[in-house]
């Protein structure tokens, strides 16, 4: 179910229509509400953060979780200042919060396909068994993916469904699957496509927000990126394990959990990368850095400038650690502690 400002929020679709239609409905209503364009209004006010785990600058006991693409993590406020994402063009950020003890879920979605059971994973630990309570959802990411050629004006209509696109069907499917549940689910930004798209001089568009942060004391967004040195701990075997995780049954429809929530540590659980992935990384590291894009990208244009360094350096990991199990001896998660200077070292 889906409240705005506390009223159950509905929309006119039949009960004959597809999920696919509901959903696009559904999100239609909630970019158009104006509760929710005067939210979107006042983040995009909101000043950016960044965060940097090597500058002095990065208050001292600020201790933040990071999660990278389809990973998600509850995280308790008494452990937690801040947990965000970054690195977001197509994807979507979905944020849940109870706001009776502070218990916050954030996600970096990447598809559809992980929206069902990722939504399950998310409020595992959020549910407190009561069906009256009234958890608070916010909504960033994606952008309207629209070249100059199929500009309508900036608006999103249900025929966009047709066009090339990533970000509308994963939103559609988010609010969807959200409406459709029985816990109540408090909307309270929606900075998604229309919303979260600026345009250049030549009509390309690009996302305006590719990260944020939710302070866990008081559940505030704030825009966010983050650099190479504070997307920790494991950055570059959690990078891999996004894409290993597609060769993988056992993660089908999942989410990555990277973060326990009771321990305040990280347990990155075992992977494997196969001979095909290795093979790929080979011939992929020969290709310019605008074939990269090309064949990498769901968004080559709106990409961030590391984007293709981030996958060399995956790539030549793969190249000197062919066998997974190298990186995971005797088949064991990697184990990530915090030291007291709020730091992640590895067990």
């Amino acid at each position: 179910m889906i409240l705005i400002d506390g009223l159950p929020f509905s929309t006119h679709s039949s009960s004959t229509s597809t999920s696919h239609s509901q959903g696009v409905d559904i999100l239609l209503a909630l970019l158009k509400n104006p509760i929710l364009v005067s939210a979107s209004s006042s983040l995009k006010e909101n000043p950016e953060r960044k965060f940097s785990a090597s500058e002095e600058s990065t208050p001292e006991r600020s201790k933040w979780v990071y999660l990278f693409q389809r990973e998600y993590a509850t995280v308790d406020p008494a452990f937690v200042n801040f947990v965000g994402t970054d690195e977001a063009t197509t994807c979507v950020g979905v944020v849940i919060r109870n706001p009776k003890n502070g218990m916050t879920s954030v996600s970096h979605m990447d598809s559809p396909k992980v929206v069902e059971t990722g939504l399950s994973q998310m409020l595992s630990l959020l549910v407190d068994g009561s069906l009256e309570t009234e958890f608070d959802v916010h909504l960033i990411g994606g952008f309207e993916e629209v070249s100059p050629q199929h500009d309508n004006g900036g608006d999103v209509s249900e025929s966009d469904a047709d066009l090339d696109s990533y970000s509308l069907p994963l939103c559609s499917k988010i609010v969807h699957t959200l409406w459709s549940r029985e816990e109540k689910f408090h909307i309270r930004t929606t900075c998604v496509l229309g919303h979260n798209t600026k345009r250049d001089s030549e009509g390309n568009t690009y996302p305006i927000f590719n990260g944020f942060v939710v302070e866990t004391a008081t559940g505030t967004v704030i825009p966010a990126c983050f650099d190479r040195s504070s997307r920790c701990p494991d950055e570059i075997v959690r990078r891999i394990r996004v894409s290993a995780s597609y060769e993988d049954t056992s993660w089908n429809g999942k989410l990555l959990a990277t973060y326990d929530t009771a321990t305040d540590c990280f347990k990155i659980a075992p992977c494997s990368w196969t001979r095909r992935q290795y093979q790929i990384a080979l011939s992929l590291q020969h290709y310019s850095d605008s074939e990269i894009l090309s064949i990498c990208s769901t968004s080559p244009t709106a990409e961030g400038p590391d984007f293709v360094d981030n996958l060399r350096r995956q790539w030549n990991y793969l190249i000197e650690h062919p066998h997974w199990m190298e990186t995971f001896p005797k088949k064991q998660p990697r184990i990530f502690t915090r030291s007291a200077d709020g730091r992640w070292k590895k067990c």
